[in-house]
């Protein structure tokens, strides 16, 4: 029988504390963090906060939005957990969630948190190409260095990329490319870019998975997703486009129609923790609390020490302003 995630996570939980004291609640949290990501940081925060039941539900970005959406009339969890910044930004979502300033906030630059805590944002991630170096070498293709590399037709059908309708980071790379290049530009990128995509998949890791089987030679993912790789020992190359690299925050928010906010406030607390932030920096390339710096293993996979100097300028507000039409009109024009 196949056990739902949440379930998962609550039992796992459940096990590793049976001996501990009697619990003083217990909360559910949504998030978009990839599933790995999700058990480091549980068995940690359930280390760190014993008497507090921690369930999670964890969706891809966009099923995770449509589910707030859905259960608005009625939410069931207590917090939002490092879900992208421009779904927050959805006036839908952010109506479910409430003002909280957790200790530590000042740790955060004010341009990755809401002033008054609506929402703060303690790690990111970035595009990034997954390059199987194998299976180039194998077609005698050169390595790619950007995005306007990937429209030549060399790499027709050796090229995956994940959907923008299901995906965070598919969304972020479209949006990053129609922010950076201008939108004209941006959509001739795009189309150009569809003609050598041979799948779309829905989530933001599998490019990344495809292309260090050997499926395909390039994987449009993220750099969390291509440092992984790398450091397993697939014959993978990270390349970060030298146009820029889209990246996404992932924000935490307290949900106002919680009845656990007391456990819900000491698990966002618990987000800042330089426990929670070390473990955050075994995984994310992008961690925003002051001081926090990416690990060896990434820098020598191909993550610069400072990785502002490689991302293109986000509009956050903007991208979500314009997220259901940038859907629809990458649907209808490129989508299948």
């Amino acid at each position: 029988m196949r056990i739902p995630q949440i379930l998962k996570y609550a039992i796992v939980a459940g096990l590793v504390a049976a001996s501990w004291p009697a619990r003083a609640g217990e909360i559910t949290v949504y998030t978009n963090l990839e599933s790995d990501e999700v058990a480091d940081y549980v068995k940690i925060a359930q280390k760190d906060l014993q008497d507090i039941k921690i369930n999670v539900q964890r969706l891809s970005t966009g099923d995770l939005a449509a589910r707030l959406v859905a259960e608005s009339g009625n939410p069931r969890n207590d917090v939002i957990w490092a879900l992208s910044l421009t779904n927050m930004l959805d006036p839908r979502i952010l109506a479910l969630t409430e003002n909280y300033v957790p200790k530590g906030f000042e740790r955060i630059p004010a341009q990755f948190k809401e002033a008054q805590g609506k929402w703060f944002a303690v790690t990111g991630y970035m595009a990034a190409l997954c390059v199987n170096l194998d299976r180039l070498k194998q077609k005698n293709l050169p390595v790619p260095t950007g995005w306007k590399d990937l429209t030549n037709p060399i790499y027709k059908g050796e090229i995956v990329m994940p959907n923008p309708e299901s995906s965070g980071t598919g969304y972020l790379q479209i949006v990053s490319l129609i922010q950076g290049m201008g939108t004209d530009a941006g959509w001739k990128m795009l189309k150009e870019l569809d003609k050598n995509v041979a799948q779309y998949p829905q989530s933001g890791s599998a490019p990344c998975k495809m292309a260090s089987k050997g499926e395909f030679a390039i994987g449009a993912s993220l750099a969390e997703a291509a440092i992984k790789t790398v450091k397993e020992g697939f014959p993978v190359k990270m390349v970060i486009p030298v146009e820029g690299a889209g990246f996404e925050l992932g924000a935490n928010a307290l949900m106002a129609s919680s009845k656990n906010k007391a456990d819900a406030k000491r698990f966002l607390d618990w987000t800042l923790t330089p426990n929670a932030v070390e473990a955050y920096s075994r995984h994310k390339e992008i961690v925003t609390v002051t001081g926090a710096k990416p690990t060896a293993d990434m820098c020598a996979a191909g993550l610069p020490e400072d990785v502002s100097t490689v991302l293109f300028k986000m509009d956050f507000p903007a991208s979500a302003k314009t997220r259901s039409e940038t859907l629809t009109r990458w649907k209808a024009e490129i989508g299948r």
